[in-house]
């Protein structure tokens, strides 16, 4: 990469990339191929992530966080796990603290947070979050999953699929119909936990890529679930959905250019030692505009995205600006991953290789978090109104 200078951090916020950067060459990395043989990282790793103070940074402290509210900090922790190429902990971690935990900290009641805030920033409860079903993936108005008003409860029968974190997860923010007959605005967002009965999960999917994260189905039969235990009011849940998947596209951008910074890194280590023709690969034209082709790439998504930062430090982002950097990122970062297996050659296709499991691992962003065609849709709307 050129190293062009990251204008938006200042001293207290390398220090805290410093020791970001320790904890995960100390506890992530050298456990993560144990992590993805097992399908899913250990619970042990949450508790250390907790105990270090990097769940939940933004939560009060009277709550177990330390009340940061500048998302600077958000963004090194998921740039810094993206960048040791460990993808699974690079999605799961900050989808607890980033994506799940704002619902509870912006919508939910006092009971709801001092029930489940502190056990989440220690890392004792892994949360996750259910909009996706089986019979409607991107259409969230297409949700059939019910939630009856039984006077101090609601009845809950349905069923939740592809869901981040589901088989570890000790509670799970699930969207509901509340009102079938009101579409959009008869969706409610309800807090469910594993002492629950009638709640139970799948085992976890056999995917393609990503074998260090945990995903599953979720299954509601007869659920009871307290009336406390809803976010915000009855019938608004698809408006706090809309407010925050704002912040979760830009987590998934951030990711995604961090790990295909991971990849060039890794392709350049590879191809200025690799030989052929008595030449080092990185000898060759082809080569050597490739990685030029994707550094200038890399260097102006790390731009964008910074900008996008500090524009959400601030209130700015908005859901197309959002969208256009998850849809833009994730392009790039499977354009990167399938350039630097080919820059790998034959060994690009060998597990044992990070870029190819870098490989396997970037399809999906530009499925989850909305696929890629809802989010080209989005910014059209901003545009054409």
């Amino acid at each position: 990469m050129f190293g062009l200078p990251r204008m938006i951090f200042n001293e207290e916020h390398e220090l805290f990339r410093q020791s970001v950067k320790d904890f995960i060459a100390r506890e992530i990395s050298p456990n993560n191929q144990e992590w993805e043989n097992q399908k899913m990282v250990s619970r042990e790793s949450w508790l250390k992530l907790g105990e270090n103070g990097f769940l939940g940074i933004q939560a009060p402290e009277n709550l177990g966080g330390m009340n940061i509210s500048d998302f600077r900090y958000n963004a090194i922790l998921i740039e810094e796990l993206g960048l040791s190429g460990c993808s699974g902990p690079a999605i799961g971690y900050p989808l607890h603290s980033d994506i799940v935990m704002p619902y509870l900290l912006h919508f939910g009641n006092e009971a709801l947070l001092k029930k489940y805030i502190p056990k989440m920033v220690s890392g004792e409860f892994i949360g996750a979050i259910a909009m996706t079903e089986p019979g409607a993936g991107s259409d969230l108005q297409g949700m059939r999953t019910s939630a009856i008003d039984h006077g101090d409860y609601y009845l809950v029968n349905g069923s939740k699929t592809f869901i981040t974190n589901g088989y570890l997860s000790d509670l799970v923010v699930v969207a509901v119909k509340t009102d079938p007959s009101k579409g959009a605005k008869g969706i409610s967002l309800l807090v469910m936990d594993n002492s629950m009965k009638g709640y139970t999960k799948g085992v976890p999917f056999e995917k393609v890529g990503l074998h260090a994260q945990d995903t599953c189905e979720l299954f509601f039969q007869d659920v009871k679930v307290p009336k406390e235990n809803l976010l915000g009011k009855p019938g608004e849940g698809f408006k706090y959905l809309m407010k925050e998947l704002a912040q979760e596209r830009l987590v998934v951008a951030l990711a995604a250019v961090a790990l295909g910074e991971y990849m060039l890194q890794a392709t350049l280590d590879y191809v200025k030692q690799r030989k052929a023709f008595k030449k080092t690969l990185s000898e060759f034209q082809n080569t050597r505009f490739k990685l030029a082709e994707m550094t200038a790439q890399l260097e102006q998504g790390r731009i964008y995205c910074d900008q996008l930062v500090m524009l959400h430090n601030q209130g700015l982002l908005d859901s197309a600006m959002a969208s256009a950097a998850k849809y833009n990122m994730t392009e790039l970062q499977c354009k990167v991953a399938d350039e630097c297996v080919q820059l790998h050659g034959g060994y690009g296709y060998m597990w044992e290789y990070g870029v190819a499991r870098a490989y396997a691992d970037a399809r999906v962003q530009r499925i989850y978090a909305g696929t890629n065609e809802i989010m080209k849709e989005l910014i059209a709307r901003k545009i054409l109104n």
